[in-house]
């Protein structure tokens, strides 16, 4: 009887499934890797074998972290789903299931072969992660529209993929179309394009190629400036100064103020905005630029520091690496000579010298561990230390310009009193002469309401003020005890590691001690 492990009836995924489906695949020369189902490690397996089992869900992969290559053709398979812990599958073939649409894929980022022949899927979608893709494979599905192949120009890798058996076939010569619209591709349906079909389809569609290239042109221009707007918005954000440049503060402190917009209106009013917003302009303008020159600072201190733990650290290990090597020669010929020994009492004089070596060993090691973590302490100590003092140098500098708003703020409330007072004394006659709003006039005529949208308005500004001084300085200060954190966290866990190395390498060399009395 044959060993082959056959389904006849719809089954799902389970593990006893894929234990079997790992065994099959190991010659004999592998038995004793793995013995029985029980010592299977799945997180090993790169490649898995699952066609022709009537399958109807993936499930149970998410031990297959080391998987490459996955078949589950020929099964009873409906949707694409379980494949999120396969981060390193290249190789992904679902053909001739019952897959109605193309989901599920967006773990699968290192994927560069799909084929997905022989289903029932009638749009190519959801495939924007797989970067990598070079095969893709859709050939006997219900893809009605051939303009819908054009989704897969976001691929740049693509060399080869089948589309025939689908009913936008009835288009007419779609080689034509795929040849000018993917001038990279190498196959189309398991057939070289050939140079005279490139040709003939770059004439064919040469306006519309040229429309298209335009457009995309266009679109990546738009995604570069994109991207160059967030990486300047992040750089302002790392140095905490983020809409500090120019009048977006000055913005912020007059936005959602209806009777302070009134007011605005009022002879006189106008010229003291200006002057106000030109020199809050100017103030938080400096303090933009003083703050990326101090994160600049303080980003070349933080790389300087972690360049000085990177060559402790490799100093470290070199030493240590050294001093294993010395010990492994040494202890080689120890062990031979003592196989060599027949007479107890000399054997348990040259055992003990083993022990003593290996206990020598240890006691270097640990104290080259603890060398370090000394070392590193005092570094962490130093760095700790002038990055608080470049923080506390920028928080003062900054407290220090935001005083100057508060003083310019106080200043035009001032200038705003003295221009509202002259007003109310003129009346809202002599208002109305002035050709004045109608709001505007109406605030006039209420002395306590123009005292009042004064008093609000000039309020509102300094907490809007304070507040960013507050999300400046606090801003800053969190981000040097995260950092500081992380930075002792990783030396412990490091440290940690280091000290379980030498116990667990050290109790071995014991351990094949023991096994030679």
């Amino acid at each position: 009887m044959s060993s082959e492990y056959i389904i006849s009836e719809p089954t799902s995924m389970d593990k006893e499934i894929l234990q079997h489906a790992v065994q099959e695949q190991f010659k004999p020369d592998h038995i004793l890797r793995f013995p029985d189902a029980s010592q299977i490690h799945f997180n090993e397996v790169e490649k898995l074998r699952l066609e022709y089992k009537n399958i109807l869900r993936i499930d149970h992969l998410w031990d297959f972290s080391s998987l490459s290559k996955l078949e589950l053709n020929n099964n009873a398979i409906e949707k694409i789903q379980g494949l999120d812990h396969l981060i390193n599958l290249t190789w992904l073939n679902l053909s001739f299931n019952k897959i109605e649409k193309i989901e599920g894929l967006e773990c699968v980022q290192k994927l560069e072969v799909l084929n997905l022949s022989n289903n029932k899927i009638s749009v190519i979608e959801n495939m924007d992660t797989l970067e990598n893709l070079t095969h893709f494979f859709i050939s006997n599905n219900l893809i009605g529209q051939l303009d819908n192949v054009l989704y897969l120009r976001k691929f740049k890798n693509l060399a080869a993929f089948n589309l025939f058996g689908n009913p936008f076939l009835n288009e007419g010569d779609y080689r034509f179309f795929i040849a000018a619209y993917f001038p990279k591709l190498m196959f189309l349906d398991s057939r070289i394009l050939d140079q005279k079909t490139r040709k003939e389809a770059t004439i064919k569609y040469h306006y519309v190629l040229e429309k298209m290239r335009l457009e995309e042109l266009g679109l990546h221009q738009a995604d570069e400036a994109r991207q160059r707007h967030e990486a300047e918005l992040k750089l302002h954000r790392d140095a905490f100064v983020e809409f500090l440049n120019g009048s977006s503060l000055f913005r912020t402190m007059f936005k959602d103020d209806p009777k302070a917009q009134t007011l605005h209106c009022a002879p006189g009013v106008d010229s003291l905005i200006q002057r106000f917003e030109h020199q809050m302009g100017e103030l938080c303008t400096q303090l933009f630029e003083r703050g990326l020159a101090e994160h600049k600072r303080r980003e070349t201190e933080v790389k300087s520091f972690f360049s000085c733990q990177e060559k402790a650290v490799t100093d470290c290990q070199e030493k240590a690496s050294q001093m294993l090597a010395k010990f492994n020669h040494e202890h080689k010929e120890r062990t031979e000579e003592l196989q060599q020994l027949s007479d107890p009492e000399v054997r348990k004089v040259k055992i003990d010298h083993c022990n003593d070596e290996i206990n020598r060993l240890c006691k270097n090691l640990m104290t080259l561990e603890f060398q370090l973590v000394s070392e590193m302490e005092e570094k962490i100590k130093t760095f700790e230390s002038r990055i608080s003092d470049m923080v506390k140098h920028f928080s003062e500098i900054a407290q220090g310009m935001f005083s100057h708003c508060r003083d310019l703020e106080d200043d035009y409330y001032q200038k705003m009193q003295i221009v509202a007072a002259k007003i109310l004394q003129t009346g809202a006659r002599d208002a109305r002469k002035e050709d004045l709003p109608d709001d505007v006039i109406m605030l006039f005529e209420d002395r306590d309401a123009v005292i009042d949208a004064l008093a609000t308005a000039h309020d509102n500004h300094l907490l809007k003020i304070n507040d960013r001084e507050t999300q400046l300085t606090t801003g800053i200060s969190a981000w040097k005890e995260a950092l500081i954190k992380g930075i002792r966290d990783e030396e412990l866990k490091r440290n940690r590691m280091n000290i379980s190395d030498i116990h667990r390498y050290v109790d071995n060399l014991r351990e094949q001690q023991e096994e030679l009395i």
